[in-house]
C-alpha cells in the first residue's frame, strides 16, 4: 500500500524534474542567442560600463577619445577624466560619457575585452567594433529599456552626419523622457547638439523653440551636478544670438 502511494508522488517528482531541465535547456538556448543574459544575481547596478563618446567636428586631441570604454570602477576613482588632458579650445567639444547595462551580444563581447584590459584602465573601440556596438539587437535584449537613453545619445553622436534626421529625433527624445537622476547629465549635451544640428539645416524657429526651453530648465540662479558649465551656457548665448539675427534678417527681406 506504501508503495502504492509513494508511485504518484515519484512520478511527480520526475516529471517537474523533466520540465525543469527544459526550461533550463532553453534558458540556455536564449542566452546563446543574445535574447537573454545570464545575470549574476549579485549585479544589481544598472551600469556595468561607460562609453565616452565625442561629436563630430571635435578637436583631434578630443576625437582621439572617441569611443573609449571604461569599468564603472575606473570612472568612481577621485579626478577620473576620459581626457588626459583638458580640451585646449576655449569653447570645449561636445562630448559625452554614458552608462549602459549592455545585455546584448556585442556589449557582452565589449564587457568581456574590457574586464580582461580592466589594468590598462579602459580600451578604445575601433569604428567597426563601435558601430557593432551601436547597431547591435540592443531593442530585443532584456536591458533594451534600461540602455534606451544612453544608446539613442550614442546613436545621434556617431551619425549626426549621415542620418541627421534620426540624430535630431534621438536629441528631442532625450529631451522629452529624462527623467531618472542617471539620465540627467544627458540633457545638456542633447540640448547642445540638437541646437547645432537644427542650425545647420537652417530651422531657426525650431532652435530658439529650444534655447527657450534650456534657458527655462537650466536658469542662471539654479545649480545641480547636471547644469551647463559657463561655457557650454555661452555657446547657447551666441546660438541664440544667430537665431535672432536670421529672424531679423528674414523680417526685413
Amino acid at each position: 500500500m506504501l508503495n502504492d502511494l509513494a508511485a504518484p508522488e515519484l512520478l511527480h517528482a520526475l516529471i517537474a524534474i523533466l520540465v525543469l531541465l527544459v526550461l533550463w535547456q532553453y534558458y540556455k538556448l536564449q542566452v546563446l542567442s543574445g535574447r537573454v543574459l545570464a545575470v549574476d544575481i549579485f549585479d544589481r547596478s544598472a551600469t556595468r560600463m561607460y562609453v565616452y563618446a565625442v561629436a563630430k567636428g571635435a578637436c583631434l586631441h578630443c576625437a582621439t577619445a572617441h569611443g573609449r570604454v571604461y569599468l564603472p570602477s575606473v570612472v568612481a576613482k577621485p579626478g577620473f577624466s576620459p581626457l588626459e588632458v583638458p580640451c585646449p579650445h576655449p569653447a570645449p567639444c561636445s562630448a559625452v560619457l554614458v552608462g549602459l547595462y549592455g545585455a546584448w551580444e556585442e556589449a557582452r563581447q565589449v564587457l568581456e575585452n574590457l574586464r580582461v584590459n580592466h589594468k590598462k584602465g579602459g580600451l578604445t573601440l575601433t569604428s567597426p567594433e563601435l558601430h557593432a556596438l551601436l547597431d547591435g539587437a540592443w531593442e530585443r535584449s532584456i536591458s533594451a529599456d534600461t540602455d534606451r537613453l544612453s544608446m539613442y545619445m550614442l546613436t545621434a553622436i556617431e551619425y549626426e552626419e549621415s542620418k541627421q534626421d534620426l540624430a535630431i529625433g534621438h536629441y528631442g527624445y532625450i529631451l522629452k523622457h529624462t527623467k531618472e537622476v542617471r539620465h540627467l547629465p544627458l540633457l545638456v549635451p542633447a540640448y547642445v547638439r540638437i541646437v547645432h544640428l537644427l542650425a545647420k539645416t537652417h530651422r531657426w524657429s525650431e532652435v530658439e523653440g529650444h534655447i527657450d526651453q534650456f534657458e527655462s530648465q537650466f536658469p542662471n540662479a539654479g545649480w545641480a551636478t547636471h547644469f551647463p558649465s559657463l561655457k557650454q551656457r555661452a555657446v547657447m548665448r551666441t546660438m541664440k544670438t544667430q537665431a535672432l539675427k536670421n529672424r531679423l534678417m528674414q523680417l526685413s527681406a
